[in-house]
């Protein structure tokens, strides 16, 4: 389904993210957001060539189609299957990291973007590929790499009442005990703004806000005493303390 929020009219989108959420129970569908021509490939892929068959939703922003970045190798193509969560690959010293963005879907090229003008390298940006089954154990796996992480934030560009984040909030905290904080914009009537000048300053508050300034920390906190990492348990375990 195309999915655009680049503040072209009231209703410039005719994929309505959250909605398709909302639907979900028991397995019924899956809902992705592949960021790669690869990860789009191997996910039509998985589909085809499964023994059983379900819905699949597929959000397909049209600005990926010509992001200079949303590319792939011929490898990429060639070996591998789709990957529900895609980890940062920019980060070289993961004990250094003590923020995390989760994200999904374009925006994480507007982030990476941003990061590199500022030059940090203590936020790692975690993509979810999946949102739906949601990929609980792949995401642990994820923030095991890191050092303590004082916190975990889900950053979009749909308004906090649409887009994936209350169903991410909702999945972080029953699956893996996690209260994640929000970055994006607030709640809206609308998907988009209606102004393209809007618009642009709106997404240039969230990089700032998730990021920060050249120089300068976004968001600071006092350094938690009770790190996520050193709380973060298998989501197997979770359900055995609820049951009990």
């Amino acid at each position: 389904l195309p999915h655009g929020y680049e503040g072209q009219g009231p209703e410039h989108s005719s994929a309505r993210l959250e909605r398709f959420l909302q639907l979900c129970a028991d397995d019924n569908m899956q809902v992705v957001y592949p960021t790669t021509p690869a990860q789009m490939f191997h996910v039509l892929r998985r589909q085809l060539k499964r023994s059983f068959r379900k819905p699949l939703i597929v959000m397909t922003p049209k600005s990926l189609l010509r992001h200079p970045q949303a590319v792939s190798s011929v490898d990429d193509f060639a070996t591998g299957q789709f990957r529900r969560v895609l980890d940062d690959p920019e980060i070289r010293h993961p004990e250094k990291v003590h923020r995390v963005l989760l994200c999904s879907g374009k925006i994480y090229y507007d982030l990476i973007a941003h990061r590199q003008n500022i030059k940090r390298d203590d936020v790692a940006i975690i993509r979810l590929e999946q949102l739906y089954p949601f990929p609980e154990n792949r995401l642990k796996d994820a923030l095991d790499r890191y050092g303590q992480i004082d916190e975990v934030v889900w950053v979009q560009e749909e308004p906090k009442n649409m887009g994936a984040y209350r169903h991410a909030q909702a999945m972080m905290k029953e699956r893996l005990d996690i209260d994640i904080s929000y970055v994006g914009r607030e709640m809206k009537p609308t998907p988009a703004v209606g102004s393209e000048k809007m618009h642009k300053q709106e997404q240039e508050k969230i990089m700032i806000t998730a990021l920060g300034l050249p120089g300068g920390e976004a968001a600071p906190k006092t350094r938690s005493k009770n790190p996520i990492k050193a709380r973060l348990k298998a989501p197997r375990q979770i359900a055995a303390e609820r049951h009990n």
